[in-house]
């Protein structure tokens, strides 16, 4: 069982002090983790850091979704959308069938005939590029034209003159911060060495002016520590500037934030089986369901304040209600909302800041050198976080050390998706075993893949782990310790932000849960009292912060009341 633990955090540090890697990777969103399993699975000497929970950024603030992007076809962009489609084939497939999965959506029709016709022809393509991605296997259901009957059928809370008929077609969804975690648990099971919190400080060179390595300290403890590579690669998101600095460089990628906002719903407000794609003046809202909510978004607009705690303005949940609330027949309201989060898109701007060093752009992601020994990547999109990963390693390696040492990732299973179809075909065992119902069961598999029966082995050790959270029943007490022995979640807050998803998921985000999470965490972390009502009082008092924040009309006021709560460390 490769695991990201507290043991494991400090041999990793311990490692990192003592040890050259050829890849130093700055940044545990997807795009980071990606990278660093993509290093590792080459046979390179790995390491990995981020300065908070991984996948604390973007990466767990976005729509959810796996895609190809519909709308870039409208664009003529085929390159980029056949690209996506084929990473959402192999996602669906090989590398994560256990986190993705299939989702169907309406395209709502409101022509008989010019509407359809061009809209058919769009979606046609959309599927032909991915079955031609996918070596020509359908990974997904082919598009389906449906009447207006056929439409409300799928979708019956929809207003009847909404539509006058709808295409039905397919892309799929995915848990962002599980697929994170993920990654970098991966990572480490092909060596890599990886920390959370943990800032650099500063961008080491030597004597004719290369980056060997990096400066950096544990917030943790608060001791510092030097990391010495041949190469470090910046995957910081909308941090890439900062990180850029600290080389003392003109070099590299110019990036702007952009917010984006969803609310959360209970599954059971909206009636439908399919989920719906809308074309918005600005962009596109998706109404996407889960097993248990519903995720509605997103917006697009310039976000000017603190980068770590993007939060959604009372006008950002007003602009999104009142979009769905045009084809829903039963108009949501504010007490409709169970959960709201908002991310940053880093959005790259035309030109790298030097344009003298050498650069590799794509539609969607650029990588370029900032300094010798040192290249940045930024954009893209979750969906082809491999592809960017392929990419950063490339550049960094150089075309003839890259091209001996190939990247593998395009066929290499994520933990969890080797054996699933067999797991899953265990589902009925498993759940007689330990009482779990079929949709507890479709729950877990969804979460954990071929891992769930580690995850359940853990009840026959204490059968207390098999009950069901008293507050949040739909996930059990074996989950939250799951967070803290498996998947590397150091604080209270870590557990209910990106683990059990309580945070985004539960509408006093997850404040009913505190007390018997945190008992639960203590025993495993081994938390004394006094370590345990400080995270308690941090997680309360972030809420009390987001939610004040939610309620003000501009992005400054609500940036302001967010950053009233401290962060746990740091």
């Amino acid at each position: 069982m490769t695991a990201l633990t507290q043991a494991q955090r400090a041999t990793s540090l311990r490692a990192m002090e003592s040890q050259h890697f050829d890849v130093l990777v700055i940044g545990g969103g997807v795009t980071g983790a990606g990278i660093a399993l993509d290093a590792a699975s080459r046979g390179l000497r790995t390491a990995v850091v981020e300065a908070q929970d991984w996948a604390s950024g973007t990466s767990s603030r976005s729509s959810r979704l796996v895609h190809g992007g519909l709308r870039y076809l409208y664009n003529l962009d085929f390159k980029l959308v056949a690209e996506a489609l084929t990473e959402r084939g192999r996602l669906l497939t090989t590398i994560a069938p256990h986190l993705v999965e299939a989702q169907p959506f309406l395209w709502p029709l409101k022509q008989r005939v010019i509407e359809r016709a061009y809209s058919a022809v769009g979606v046609g393509l959309y599927d032909a590029l991915a079955v031609a991605g996918a070596g020509f296997r359908k990974t997904v259901p082919l598009q389906k034209h449906l009447s207006k009957d056929g439409a409300r059928g799928r979708f019956p809370d929809i207003k009847p003159d909404a539509l006058i008929g709808a295409i039905e077609f397919y892309d799929a969804r995915v848990d962002d911060a599980r697929l994170v975690v993920t990654l970098i648990r991966t990572a480490v099971k092909y060596g890599a060495e990886a920390a959370s919190r943990v800032k650099v400080t500063g961008v080491r060179k030597n004597d004719a002016g290369r980056v060997d390595g990096v400066e950096a300290v544990d917030l943790e403890s608060g001791d510092t520590l030097t990391i010495s590579a041949t190469r470090v690669i910046n995957a910081t998101g909308v941090w890439t500037e900062q990180t850029q600095k600290l080389a003392g460089s003109s070099g590299g990628l110019k990036v702007l934030a952009s917010k984006g906002i969803h609310i959360v719903l209970p599954r059971e407000r909206i009636k439908a089986s399919a989920g719906m794609f809308l074309r918005t003046e600005k962009s596109v809202l998706f109404i996407i369901p889960w097993q248990h909510y519903w995720v509605i978004g997103t917006t697009d607009t310039a976000w000017h304040e603190q980068l770590e705690h993007p939060v959604p303005t009372s006008a950002d949940i007003d602009y999104i209600l009142a979009h769905a609330n045009e084809v829903l027949a039963e108009p949501l309201t504010r007490d409709d909302i169970i959960g709201t989060y908002a991310g940053l898109r880093p959005l790259l701007q035309p030109a790298v800041l030097d344009e003298s060093k050498s650069t590799k752009v794509s539609r969607e992601h650029t990588v370029t050198e900032v300094a010798p020994g040192m290249v940045s990547i930024a954009g893209g999109k979750l969906t082809t976080y491999r592809v960017m990963a392929e990419d950063a390693v490339d550049f960094a390696l150089g075309s003839a050390e890259a091209k001996a040492k190939p990247s593998v990732t395009a066929d290499l299973p994520l933990l969890g998706a080797e054996g699933f179809a067999a797991a899953r075909n265990q589902a009925d065992r498993l759940g007689a075993r330990y009482g779990l119902d079929a949709d507890r069961m479709k729950h877990l598999l969804s979460r954990y893949g071929s891992e769930v029966e580690s995850l359940l082995a853990t009840i026959d050790a204490d059968p207390t782990m098999g009950r069901p959270l008293a507050a949040a029943p739909q996930f059990l007490r074996a989950e939250v310790a799951w967070a803290c022995t498996v998947e590397g979640a150091l604080h209270l807050e870590d557990i209910l932000v990106a683990r059990v998803r309580l945070n985004s998921e539960s509408r006093d985000r997850g404040g009913a849960a505190v007390d018997e999470v945190g008992e639960i965490a203590a025993e495993v972390l081994g938390w004394d009292t006094a370590r345990l009502e400080r995270e308690k009082a941090n997680y309360r008092a972030r809420i009390a912060a987001e939610i004040a924040a939610e309620e003000q009309p501009t992005d400054a006021a609500a940036s302001a009341e967010r950053i009233k709560a401290d962060d746990i460390v740091g």
